[in-house]
C-alpha cells in the first residue's frame, strides 16, 4: 500500500493535470497565479514569477512547448508521466533517497542506467558499448527485483540502454507493466519501433523512448548503416502519430557537431514530434575507439553555446551531458546521481567508464551503492572547481586513474586490455586543451556573476 503523503500527491498531480487538459491556455494560467499567491518563501515567488514569465507568454519558446504537451502527446501518457515523474521520482522519490543516504551512509541516485542485453542489430562506429562481449542479458527476475529494491530506495526512473533494449521488448514493457509507477526511459536505435510498439508505449504511458540519431541522412547513414536514417524518421513518425512522448539522442563527434547543433537539424527533430533532446560529445571508448573522432575543444564550446540558445529560442526541451555540468553540480555518476548496469550484471559508475568491483547478481541493490568504484568516485566528487569539466574520464583522466588504481575494479571490457595508466595518459592532451577553454568561459561566468550581486 502506498503511503498517505504519495497518495496524496498523486491525487493532487492527477486534479490539476485534468484541469490543465480542459482548457491548458486559460487553466495554466490560474494555476500559476494561483502558486505564486501560495508562495511564502521570497525567493519562491521571484521563481514562480520567472516561470510564469516564460510559460504564459505566448511569443515564448516555453509557452509554446507547453501547450505542445497538451496537444501532441495522449493523455493517458500525460498524466502517467506526470505521476510517475514529477510525484514518485521527485516529489516523494527524492526525499527518500536523502534518508536513504543517510542510513548507508553513501550516495543514492536518482535514476539508474541498466542494459537488459548487449545485442543490437547494427554495428555503429565508435559505440560506447561496442566492445562488450554481445552475448549477455539481463534476466526479467533479476530487472524485476532491481526495480523493487529501487522503489524502496526512493528511485522511480530507469534508463535502459544496450545493445539495442528494444530488442528485448516483450521483457521491457512487462516490466514497465509491473512495475507502473516507475518511468521507463529507453535509449533506442529507433529501427525496431513499429505501430505495435507505439500503442503499447501509449496503453502504458510510463516508457518514453530518445531515438539515436547522428545529423541529417547522409551523417546518421555514415555511422550507423545505409537506411538507418529513414527507419529512424518513420519511428519518430509513428510515435508521434500515436501520442506517444520520446526525443532524440545524439553523439556530437569532430563531424558532425555543427550539423546536430543547426536550426536545420533542430527543426526537423520538432516537426517529427521529439520533445526532449539529449546530447552526447564522444568518449573514446568501446568499438573502433578513435581520439580523432572526438570533437575539437572548440566544437565542445560551440556547443555549449549553442544548447543554450536552442533552450532560449526552441520549443524543444535539450541537455548536454557534459556542458551542463554546472546545473548538476559536476559529475552524476558512481551513485552520486545515477550508476549503471551492464548486461553481464558489472555495476558501474557510468556508461561510458567501464570498471567494477561487483555484480548486481551477487548482492542487494543497497550493498551495490557501497561498492569501492562509487566509494572511491563520491570522495572526490567534484572533480574540478570548473564545472565545464566534469568528467572524471575526458576532463580530468588522472582522477578516473586514481579512482581505479584506489578501488582495484577490473576492466568490464572483455576485448579491452588497455591499462587505466594508458587510457589516462592519452587523454592527457586533450583535457588540458579543453581545460583551456573553458576555464575562459567559466572565469567569465564567475565575473558575471559577481559584477551582478
Amino acid at each position: 500500500m502506498k503511503p498517505l503523503k504519495q497518495y496524496l500527491q498523486e491525487a493532487a498531480v492527477s486534479g490539476l493535470i485534468s484541469y490543465l487538459e480542459r482548457n491548458p491556455e486559460k487553466n495554466l494560467a490560474n494555476i500559476m497565479a494561483f502558486g505564486e499567491r501560495l508562495a511564502i518563501n521570497p525567493n519562491h515567488k521571484q521563481l514562480a514569477r520567472s516561470v510564469e514569465k516564460y510559460v504564459l507568454d505566448k511569443n515564448s519558446n516555453w509557452h509554446k512547448f507547453t501547450m505542445s504537451i497538451f496537444k501532441d502527446i495522449h493523455p493517458n501518457v500525460i498524466k502517467r508521466m506526470g505521476i510517475n515523474f514529477f510525484v514518485n521520482a521527485t516529489l516523494y522519490g527524492v526525499p527518500k533517497q536523502q534518508e536513504a543516504e543517510k542510513e548507508l551512509g553513501v550516495g543514492v541516485p536518482w535514476a539508474i542506467l541498466m542494459d537488459p542485453t548487449e545485442a543490437c542489430n547494427l554495428r555503429c562506429k565508435g559505440c560506447w558499448a561496442g566492445d562488450y562481449a554481445r552475448a549477455h542479458q539481463l534476466s526479467f527476475e533479476l530487472m524485476d527485483r532491481i526495480c523493487t529494491e529501487a522503489k524502496e530506495l526512493g528511485i522511480y526512473f530507469i534508463v535502459l540502454s544496450g545493445g539495442e533494449p528494444t530488442v528485448r521488448k516483450d521483457d521491457i514493457f512487462k516490466l514497465a507493466e509491473k512495475h507502473n509507477d516507475m518511468v521507463f526511459h529507453l535509449f533506442s536505435n529507433g529501427t525496431l519501433i513499429d505501430e505495435d510498439f507505439a500503442d503499447r508505449m501509449v496503453k502504458l504511458g510510463n516508457v518514453t523512448v530518445a531515438v539515436s540519431i547522428d545529423g541529417l541522412e547522409e551523417s546518421t547513414d555514415y555511422r550507423r548503416g545505409k537506411g538507418v536514417f529513414q527507419k529512424v524518421m518513420r519511428a519518430m513518425d509513428v510515435m508521434r502519430e500515436k501520442g506517444a512522448v520520446f526525443g532524440f539522442s545524439t553523439t556530437y563527434t569532430r563531424l558532425n557537431t555543427e550539423e546536430v547543433g543547426s536550426d536545420e537539424f533542430i527543426d526537423l527533430m520538432i516537426e517529427k514530434g521529439a520533445k526532449f533532446g539529449w546530447y552526447f560529445t564522444y568518449i573514446p571508448v568501446g568499438a573502433e575507439s578513435d581520439l580523432e573522432f572526438m570533437a575539437t575543444p572548440e566544437q565542445r564550446k560551440y556547443m555549449y553555446e549553442r544548447v543554450n540558445q536552442i533552450r532560449a529560442t526552441k520549443p524543444l526541451f535539450v541537455v548536454d551531458f557534459w556542458n551542463d555540468g554546472e546545473a548538476s553540480s559536476g559529475c552524476i555518476a558512481g551513485g552520486r546521481r545515477y550508476f549503471h548496469i551492464n548486461a553481464m550484471g558489472d555495476i558501474e559508475p557510468c556508461a561510458f567508464i567501464h570498471y567494477a568491483n561487483d555484480n548486481i547478481k551477487d548482492m542487494s541493490l543497497k550493498e551495490a551503492l557501497k561498492t569501492p568504484i562509487f566509494r572511491a568516485y563520491q570522495k572526490r566528487q567534484p572533480f574540478n572547481t570548473n564545472m565545464l569539466r566534469p568528467c572524471p574520464l575526458i576532463d580530468n583522466p588522472e582522477m578516473l586513474r586514481d579512482i581505479v588504481i584506489e578501488s582495484g575494479a577490473h576492466n568490464t571490457q572483455e576485448h579491452d586490455d588497455t591499462d587505466i595508466r594508458v587510457l589516462a595518459d592519452k587523454l592527457k592532451d586533450y583535457s588540458e586543451a579543453w581545460g583551456k577553454v573553458s576555464d575562459e568561459i567559466w572565469e567569465e561566468k564567475e565575473k558575471s556573476k559577481s559584477n551582478a550581486s
